[in-house]
């Protein structure tokens, strides 16, 4: 699926992975395969459920699949967070308006505290009501509506320096 921003988005997600990996932070990848009937993406074995070459999990990271845009929704990550002591999620993906929002605000319930990285998501175009919502209104409307409460939304530039080693 296009998304517009997609690769300065991934440049972004990989920059923050390479800053989490440099300071021996956790990681979770997270991949979203469809078993729904009639999906049309996000197909078990197609390139379209492939994580990103520039975010490629290393070989001791974790993958999490799901099946549901909310990444706790019938998974692991709740108990692999909390076996790694994590109270604190740095996130970065895509789509805004869908898995990354679901996400957040879940893990907001949950009792984590968040940080998003604005540049490191990105979505799509989006219609409603015969008209059609350009990708950066929806991508500027989701995170918006994210900051403060559910999560601190900054560019991955402002969240690196505030990395501590683990």
């Amino acid at each position: 699926m296009t998304l517009e921003g997609a690769d300065a988005a991934g440049q972004n997600a990989a920059k923050l992975l390479a800053a989490f990996r440099a300071k021996h932070l956790p990681v979770f990848h997270i991949q979203h395969l469809s078993v729904r009937p009639g999906a049309t993406f996000f197909i078990p074995g197609t390139p379209g459920a492939e994580i990103h070459p520039s975010v490629a999990p290393a070989q001791n990271e974790k993958v999490i699949e799901k099946n549901y845009p909310n990444s706790f929704r019938e998974t692991a990550l709740e108990t692999r967070l909390e076996a790694a002591g994590t109270r604190h999620l740095v996130i970065a993906g895509m789509m805004t308006h869908m898995c990354v929002d679901a996400t957040v605000r879940q893990a907001f319930d949950l009792g984590y505290r968040i940080t998003l990285g604005a540049d490191a998501c990105a979505t799509r175009d989006q219609s409603f009501g015969g008209q059609t919502i350009p990708a950066a209104q929806v991508h500027g409307a989701f995170l918006a509506a994210l900051n403060g409460l559910y999560a601190k939304v900054v560019p991955v530039d402002e969240i690196i320096p505030t990395l501590e080693d683990k």
